[in-house]
């Protein structure tokens, strides 16, 4: 058995708060009056606050980045500091994880001041070696870069990290720059759930299917697909 080195995303990956995350960004398009495609979620989630808030200026939006990113962390933080919950089976398997002696980390989009109070009242805090948020490395988890920066950071090749993630975009990122890039079911991706199978080296719908095989063993790791 591997001491193997994951790096987690956060929204719709270790919390249900896809929702929240989605009503926070569609109201603020609502408000403006910007209309927005189906796939909208797709595009804005591997984007961060700051990269949300560019790629809304693109849309029509005349209000400075800034302010923009100022809204979206108030409308959202109540939510992630009093009641998001972390999804089924996640509390448990990063337990067990560490018991093995597995390295967890977090990379997220989400800001700093929603992403660690959350992280804390949760009670999983202590479990991460490091806990990142996009704003660490002011560029998004659109860009191959993060990810060669945060397995620098982690101290591994970054062939022996195990990328976690419900965003097809991120994931697929994330791969081609030689993690290995595992999808996981959200609902809010639901109908990437094919694509994802496609570009990932392996697909679960439940966080603790990433328990039951050892992830350097790719063919076995792959079966999903």
């Amino acid at each position: 058995m591997h001491s193997s080195t994951y790096l987690f995303d956060f929204d719709g990956t270790l919390v249900d708060s896809m929702p929240t995350y989605v009503a926070v960004m569609l109201r603020i398009l609502d408000e403006h009056g910007i209309r927005y495609g189906d796939d909208i979620v797709k595009i804005i989630t591997p984007l961060g606050y700051q990269g949300t808030a560019e790629y809304y200026r693109t849309l029509g939006i005349a209000e400075s980045v800034e302010t923009l990113v100022s809204t979206m962390t108030a409308y959202a933080r109540k939510a992630y500091v009093t009641r998001i919950c972390a999804k089924d089976g996640v509390v448990e398997t990063l337990k067990k994880f560490k018991k093995r002696g597995a390295d967890l980390n977090v990379l997220t989009a989400s800001p700093h001041n929603a992403l660690d109070p959350c992280l804390k009242r949760l009670g999983v805090w202590d479990l991460f070696t490091n806990v990142w948020s996009c704003e660490d490395f002011a560029t998004t988890k659109t860009d191959p870069e993060i990810y060669r920066m945060a397995a620098e950071r982690i101290g591994q090749p970054i062939e022996k990290i195990v990328f976690v993630d419900d965003n097809v975009n991120a994931v697929k990122t994330a791969k081609q720059v030689g993690m290995i890039a595992c999808g996981i079911y959200d609902d809010s991706s639901a109908e990437y759930v094919d694509e994802m199978k496609l570009v990932a080296d392996r697909y679960v719908t439940r966080f603790e299917e990433l328990l039951m095989s050892d992830p350097f063993d790719i063919p076995t790791w792959n079966i999903d697909n």
